[in-house]
C-alpha cells in the first residue's frame, strides 16, 4: 500500500515552499519532533525525500536528502491524527495530545509551524523553554510565526484562521502574537543563535520562519522550571 500523501510526491517546483525549506534543514539521521503536526505533511515529505534519495532520484544540486530521519508528531485534533497515522503507518510516531502537557523527550530538531499563536505568552515561553531542554548543543528549533509588527498582515492571518476554523467546525481561539524582534530576543535568551527568513512573499500575511540553533545554556533565571519539565 502506498502511504504517501499527495504532498509527498511533489519533489519539484510544485512542492509547498514552506515544507521544502524546512526539509532542507533536516540532516540525515535526525530525530525530529513536529509539534502541531496536523495530518503529518512534514513527516510524509521527509519520508518521500529519503525514498527518492535511496532510489537515486534526489537531485545533486539540492541540499543533502533527509535520509533515515525519524519524525514524531504531537497533534491536538483527533481526526488529523487519524489521517496522519493512516498516511504514515509505522514510519512516524504521532500522538493525540495537548502540546502544553506532553513530554518532548530528547530530539535533534523541534518544528513548530503556525501553532504558538494559539496559546498565551506564558504558555509560549514554557513551550520554547521545553523545546530548548529537549535539544542537544547544535540542535535546531524551527518556528513559523506571524510578525505582529506587520499589523495588516498579522490581522489578515487572523481573519483567514477564523474562516478555516469555521469551515472545519472548530471554535475560534484568540491569537497571541509578538513582533519578530520579541521572538528573536526570547530565543536568544534561551541560548539560541537565530536566523530569520520571510515566508510571506506573494501573500497578504506576515509569516516569518525562525531557525534557532542551540549555542549555549539559557541565561540564568530564564524559565528553569518550565525547562525542567521537558
Amino acid at each position: 500500500m502506498n502511504r504517501e500523501t499527495p504532498i509527498a510526491t511533489k519533489l519539484g517546483p510544485g512542492l509547498r515552499p514552506d515544507l521544502a525549506a524546512i526539509a532542507a534543514m533536516i540532516p540525515p539521521g535526525t530525530r525530529v519532533l513536529d509539534i502541531g503536526c496536523g495530518q503529518g505533511l512534514l513527516a510524509s515529505l521527509v519520508n518521500a525525500a529519503g525514498a527518492a534519495a535511496r532510489q537515486g532520484r534526489w537531485p545533486g544540486a539540492w541540499a543533502e536528502a533527509p535520509v533515515d530521519v525519524r519524525v514524531s508528531g504531537i497533534e491536538l485534533l483527533a481526526r488529523d491524527v487519524a489521517r496522519a497515522r493512516d498516511a504514515l503507518g509505522d514510519s512516524a510516531d504521532i500522538v493525540c495530545a495537548d502540546m502544553r502537557a506532553t513530554a518532548f523527550g530528547s530530539v535533534d530538531a523541534v518544528v513548530l509551524l503556525d501553532v504558538l499563536h494559539y496559546v498565551s505568552i506564558v504558555d509560549q515561553d514554557a513551550l520554547l523553554a521545553r523545546a530548548r531542554a529537549a535539544l542537544p548543543p547544535g540542535g535546531r528549533l524551527v518556528l513559523r510565526v506571524g510578525d505582529a509588527a506587520a499589523r495588516h498582515g498579522f490581522a489578515t492571518s487572523g481573519w483567514v484562521d477564523r474562516i478555516v476554523s469555521f469551515a472545519r467546525g472548530q471554535r475560534f481561539r484568540r491569537h497571541f502574537g509578538r513582533t519578530l524582534a520579541a521572538w528573536t530576543e526570547r530565543l536568544a535568551e534561551l541560548g539560541f543563535t537565530v536566523a530569520s527568513e520571510p515566508m510571506h512573499r506573494g501573500t497578504p500575511f506576515a509569516n516569518v520562519l525562525l531557525i534557532g540553533t542551540v549555542a549555549r545554556a539559557p541565561r540564568p533565571g530564564i524559565d528553569r522550571h518550565a525547562a525542567g519539565h521537558a
